[in-house]
């Protein structure tokens, strides 16, 4: 291994050639690569290739070349292959999860680390769900017919995720994928490639193990705006899944044309907080939605909307909360939130605080960067209350350590605010009604709705993804749900009377 300035580990499978094409670690064709530096620190933690599009066309041809051997596979044989690289990557977890904080900024013991277990987590699902797929037998009109249903892989499949979740997100394509008979090419996110880039590790000593073609799995780094649009446009890419911003899940549709394509997209909250709720909880909960992983999470909690009459006991809980939380160097154990991964997020939240703060919005604490940091993308947790519907907190999604609080004063206004920023991907409502939990759960329109927990909240195997006519994308992520959609159905009619 070598070690980085500030005494982090960078082993030696990061130091070289960082592409996999075909079965083989490769640089560039070019011979071009870049930097991927530490937010935490400013250092540089490694180069890795700068990829261009003959470096995708090689990619994707060795993904389709490899795919009818894969796809004859039998499903429990690529369920043992995924189960396999579920066991590789907890043996590796640590150094896997140390790597994580190094470029992404989240604190390793109670963020990374269990990020990465979680992405094992991931494989180990879809290997045990892909081998207890049902599909229909139907009666037919017939008496001589039978007709059967089954679920084949599409074939290439593309994937592209961010850099708040460089290993979790990745796995919830690549487990189901695989375990169903795609073959696949990756692209993580350009800020944050290494960690992927070791997980990679794993997923190719497991196919190795089986004695698999090369080009079942693939991972090429470089520039969305050059590797991403070329890839997701390719005509040999069957299938695209793709984690991000909305209007980049828009392009990528655009480009994609009739592929079948798995958007999770953005979010914007809320949290909503009834006067009948246990505001202890729920200023706990907002706290954790607002700056667990600095705010960078599609389902934070953006916004917490608050009844008018529990508005004032509700802000001294969460500016409580909101203390607690310790702003630092992901390393150290004390710390609970780490700086923001990069200067865009930290632009977009300075802007949408002074959008809120021109408009009459009142910062209680936080609210701007911190000085005498290793780097300015320390952002401490940030409490804002007097914010209104027009302003850009209420209707955008910000991606930083921000509680905006939002005065309501029935269950009607709520869902209009809760509703009007067009996104729909996870709300939560605070309530001791179970009559309120269902008239919620009728009228906000997401794809997820959680009760009396954060927005944050969520389970590996649970379906999870934007409601029907949001902006926050469609399909869903989680256990065998994720399985229905990187496959299609095919439909087999037999006639018996004629068979003779």
């Amino acid at each position: 291994m070598t070690t980085a300035s500030a005494g982090i580990a960078i082993p030696d499978e990061l130091t070289s050639k960082t592409n996999l094409i075909a079965g083989d670690w490769v640089d560039a064709r070019s011979g071009e690569r870049f930097e991927v530096r530490s937010p935490a620190t400013g250092e540089v933690l490694a180069e890795v290739p700068s990829c261009a599009p003959a470096d995708v066309d090689a990619a994707v041809a060795a993904a389709k070349a490899a795919w009818p051997a894969f796809k004859a596979r039998h499903v429990y044989e690529r369920s043992a292959i995924v189960l396999r690289m579920a066991e590789l990557v907890r043996e590796r977890a640590k150094t896997i999860a140390r790597v994580l904080s190094a470029e992404q900024g989240k604190p390793y013991e109670t963020e990374s680390l269990p990020e990465v277990m979680e992405v094992a987590l991931n494989f180990q699902l879809a290997g045990e769900d892909v081998v207890r797929m049902e599909t229909p037998v139907l009666a037919m009109r017939d008496p001589n017919k039978r007709v059967l249903t089954f679920r084949e892989p599409y074939g290439v499949m593309a994937v592209i995720t961010p850099w708040n979740f460089p290993t979790v997100i990745p796995s919830e394509y690549i487990g189901p994928g695989l375990a169903a008979g795609n073959t696949m090419i990756m692209k993580p996110a350009s800020t944050t490639p290494l960690s992927m880039i070791l997980v990679a590790r794993c997923i190719e000593e497991a196919l190795e193990e089986f004695d698999l073609p090369e080009g079942v799995f693939n991972l090429v780094t470089g520039r969305g705006s050059v590797v991403g649009d070329y890839l997701v446009s390719h005509p040999d890419v069957d299938i695209v899944g793709f984690t991000g911003e909305t209007v980049t899940g828009e392009s990528i549709c655009a480009r994609a044309g009739i592929k079948q394509t798995l958007m999770e997209l953005g979010g914007n909250g809320p949290q909503i907080v009834c006067s009948d709720a246990n505001l202890e909880a729920a200023a706990a909960a907002a706290a954790y939605g607002c700056f667990f992983n600095a705010g960078q999470v599609c389902c934070a909690t953006e916004r917490i909307l608050v009844e008018d009459e529990v508005h004032d006991r509700f802000l001294e809980l969460l500016l409580a909360e909101a203390r607690k939380w310790r702003l630092g160097d992901p390393f150290d154990p004390a710390t609970t939130m780490g700086p923001l991964n990069n200067e865009p997020t930290a632009v977009k939240t300075e802007e949408h605080l002074a959008d809120a703060k021109a408009k009459g919005a009142e910062i209680l604490t936080g609210g701007k960067r911190e000085s005498g940091r290793p780097t300015d993308l320390y952002f401490p947790p940030t409490v804002i209350d007097g914010v209104r519907r027009d302003m850009l907190l209420n209707l955008e999604e910000t991606f930083g350590p921000v509680a905006p609080v939002i005065r309501y004063t029935s269950n009607e206004e709520a869902v209009e605010i809760a509703n009007e920023s067009g996104y729909g991907l996870q709300m939560s409502v605070f309530t001791s009604s179970i009559k309120k939990c269902f008239w919620f759960a009728d009228r906000l329109r997401t794809g997820n709705v959680v009760f009396n927990d954060s927005t944050d909240y969520w389970e590996a195997h649970e379906p999870f993804g934007g409601g029907g006519g949001t902006k926050s994308g469609h399909g869903r992520l989680g256990g065998r749900f994720t399985l229905d959609d990187v496959t299609h159905l095919k439909t087999v009619a037999i006639d018996f009377e004629k068979a003779l």
